[in-house]
C-alpha cells in the first residue's frame, strides 16, 4: 500500500540513572526503503544542536557515540526537519509520474514520534511535516510474526529474524538501517505492514450556532498516511510558531 517507508531512530540528550528536562534530539537519521522491494534507497543524517543542555554528558557521549563537536556543529531541530523534508522529496522524485507519493514512517517503538519529536516540537514551537503524525511501530508486526513479547529490543529482534546486527548500537543511523533491514525481512516473509500509531487530529472546523462553543471531538487520523505533496521552492529555512502540529515543512534540495 506504500510507495516508500522512511525509517527513523532519534538519539536524544540523556543522563545516567535520571531524567533530563527538556530532552532534546541530537541525532536525526532516516533511511528510505522501497515499498515494493524492501531495498534501502537512500539515507539521511543531521546532528542537532541542543538548546537547553548544550553540553552532552559523558554517559550520553559513550552511549550514542556522538561527540560534543558533532552537536556543536549541528543545526537546530527546525532546520533538521526542513532538510529532512527536502531530502525526502529529492529521494522520491523519481517515483514514476505520480503527483504524490504514499509513504509511512517506521520506528521501533512509539517513542520517536509519539513522545520525543512531538514533545520537542510543541515545547519549542516548531512545525513538523504531517507524515510524522502517523507511523508503523515495527515491534507490532514483528511480534505478530515471530512472537517474543514486548521486552524484545531491536538488536534481539534483528537476530531473531536471522539477521546479523550491523554497526554500532545506539548510533541513530545504524539503528535505523538495522530497523530497515528487519522491515525488509518481514516484508519478504509476507507480514502485513500497516499503520499502528497516530496522533489525534484537531477537531474539524464547523459552523456553530450563535453563542455556542465550537469545541468538538478529536477524531483519530485515518489509516492511510498523508501523501507527499509538491511544494513551492523556498530560499531559507522557516521555523514558525506551531499553528498545528502536523503542518507540512517546505522543500529544498539537499545532498543525500
Amino acid at each position: 500500500d506504500f510507495d516508500f517507508f522512511v525509517v527513523v531512530d532519534f538519539e536524544a540528550t540523556c543522563v545516567k540513572d535520571a531524567r533530563i528536562f527538556p530532552q532534546e534530539i541530537i541525532e536525526f537519521p532516516a533511511v528510505l526503503v522501497d515499498g515494493a522491494t524492501g531495498r534501502i534507497e537512500s539515507a539521511f543524517r543531521r546532528y542537532v544542536r541542543p538548546k537547553h543542555h548544550p553540553v552532552l554528558t559523558q554517559f550520553c557521549r559513550e552511549l550514542t557515540g556522538i561527540r560534543q563537536e558533532d552537536v556543536d556543529g549541528g543545526v537546530d531541530l527546525g532546520e533538521a526537519l526542513w532538510l529532512h523534508d527536502a531530502w525526502l522529496k529529492a529521494a522520491t522524485a523519481g517515483a514514476g509520474n505520480k503527483r504524490s507519493v504514499r509513504l509511512a514512517v517506521v520506528t521501533w517503538g512509539d517513542w520517536d514520534c509519539r513522545t520525543m519529536l512531538e514533545f520537542e516540537c510543541r515545547f519549542k514551537g516548531i512545525e513538523k511535516p504531517s507524515y510524522f503524525d502517523q507511523w508503523i511501530n515495527l515491534r507490532v508486526p514483528f511480534q505478530a510474526a515471530l512472537g517474543g513479547g514486548g521486552r524484545v529490543n531491536l538488536q534481539e529482534a534483528v537476530r531473531a529474524a536471522g539477521l546479523d546486527w550491523e554497526g554500532r548500537l545506539h548510533c541513530g543511523l545504524d539503528d535505523a538501517r538495522n530497523t530497515a533491514r528487519l522491515l525488509a525481512e518481514l516484508m519478504r516473509r509476507g507480514v502485513k505492514i500497516t499503520i499502528t500509531g497516530s496522533l489525534a487530529a484537531p477537531p474539524p472546523m464547523q459552523k456553530q450556532p450563535a453563542r455556542t462553543s465550537p469545541c468538538g471531538g478529536s477524531p483519530a487520523l485515518a489509516s492511510a498516511p498523508p501523501p507527499i505533496q509538491q511544494q513551492p521552492a523556498r530560499t531559507a529555512p522557516a521555523v514558525a510558531p506551531l499553528r498545528r502540529a502536523c503542518a507540512t515543512a517546505g522543500w529544498r534540495a539537499e545532498e543525500t
